[in-house]
């Protein structure tokens, strides 16, 4: 199988290619542009492997696209290629209308394209993977509903609008010109490779550094977390024996507020790598106004890819969470060069800033 990966140097996509070169069973065209968020380093253990090739490109170049979908004659598209920082899509949400919106609609026009010059059992097997997040779906109360894949859309944040409509579009392309799609729509993912301006790596980096925390509000925002391994195994799934036309919800049932989140990563590094003068790295929390929009909770109900494509989380949370801890201890190599090339301090660690 030959899947062309949008958006592979970024955290979630890095994951899916250095999971499916691994396998052997399938050949990876990673297409990036290599926004701040990309990252090269994060695909190091793939370079050079005979499955596996790199085009650095933007994804509202059509035309580019579909010459590299002819020249490596995929059979798949997972879409990932998206900008997906909530603070930055309220402080210019335009970017994220042009990359999640426009490039979207560019990258399935090329998909259609290839897809319409197909023949025979290439053409059946073809099939466009949009990947989305529960963010479509909106704000959910505090201890009460879930997001099913029949949930109705009530995006609150730029990022979130940005991703509902590229669903929308997604869908119309399928209903109106018969191009065979699948979405998925994740939880909240972690782990190895995350950028730092994220929660947890944040945490982490800063407390390691001793550095404030910074929280928003209370600390009370829920979130259910999925650790990027097992997000990648179900995206194989799904573009590999999910149904086109539909979408499937893909989440760990593990719903921990912020500010747990933050106390546990703050335990464990008491345990791990203790501050000077036995002070916890709780003292470090710090408190800082709510972000404009900020939902209180997401939790997917992950039944449907259960039952139908028997896919299950292989980590708990609190093993995925030391794990990921030792990760970022190990491996400053990784995160070390982007804090001081691209931010300087400026705005992980100096300036106060956490996102879910």
């Amino acid at each position: 199988m030959r899947v062309l990966v949008t958006g592979g140097a970024g955290f979630i996509g890095s994951a899916v290619c250095r999971h499916l070169v691994a396998s052997g069973a399938t050949r990876v065209v990673n297409v990036d542009k290599l926004t701040y968020a990309g990252n090269l380093a994060s695909l190091r253990a793939v370079e050079g492997r005979p499955n596996y090739t790199f085009y650095r490109l933007d994804i509202c170049n059509e035309g580019a696209l579909l010459d590299i979908m002819r020249r490596e004659r995929v059979d798949a598209v997972m879409h990932l290629a998206a900008e997906s920082h909530v603070d930055r899509s309220i402080e210019g949400p335009n970017v994220f209308a042009e990359t999640n919106v426009l490039g979207t609609v560019r990258l399935l026009s090329a998909a259609l394209t290839y897809w319409s010059e197909l023949r025979g059992e290439a053409r059946e097997r073809f099939r466009f993977h949009h990947v989305s997040t529960d963010e479509v779906f909106g704000d959910l109360p505090f201890g009460s509903g879930v997001f099913a894949e029949e949930s109705r859309y009530a995006p609150s944040s730029p990022y979130a609008a940005s991703k509902a409509a590229a669903d929308h579009f997604v869908r119309a392309w399928h209903q109106t010109y018969g191009l065979p799609v699948v979405l998925s729509n994740c939880s909240n993912n972690y782990g190895p490779f995350h950028f730092p301006e994220k929660l947890i790596p944040l945490t982490i980096i800063n407390a390691v550094e001793d550095k404030p925390l910074p929280l928003y509000g209370s600390g009370a925002n829920v979130r259910d977390w999925l650790h990027v391994d097992d997000h990648a195994r179900a995206l194989e799934l799904v573009i590999r024996q999910g149904r086109p036309g539909e979408s499937y919800n893909i989440g760990a049932r593990a719903e921990r507020n912020n500010l747990s989140v933050m106390e546990s990563i703050c335990d464990l590094l008491d345990i791990r790598r203790p501050r000077k003068g036995g002070k916890s790295y709780r003292d470090l929390i710090t408190l800082v106004a709510d972000r404009p929009g900020h939902d209180r909770r997401y939790a997917i109900d992950p039944s449907k890819v259960e039952r139908e494509l028997g896919w299950r989380p292989k980590r708990a949370f609190e093993a995925g969470l030391s794990d990921t801890i030792d990760w970022y201890l190990d491996n400053s190599w990784w995160w070390e060069p982007i804090r001081r090339e691209r931010y300087s301090g400026a705005r992980l660690g100096g300036r106060l800033r956490s996102v879910t």
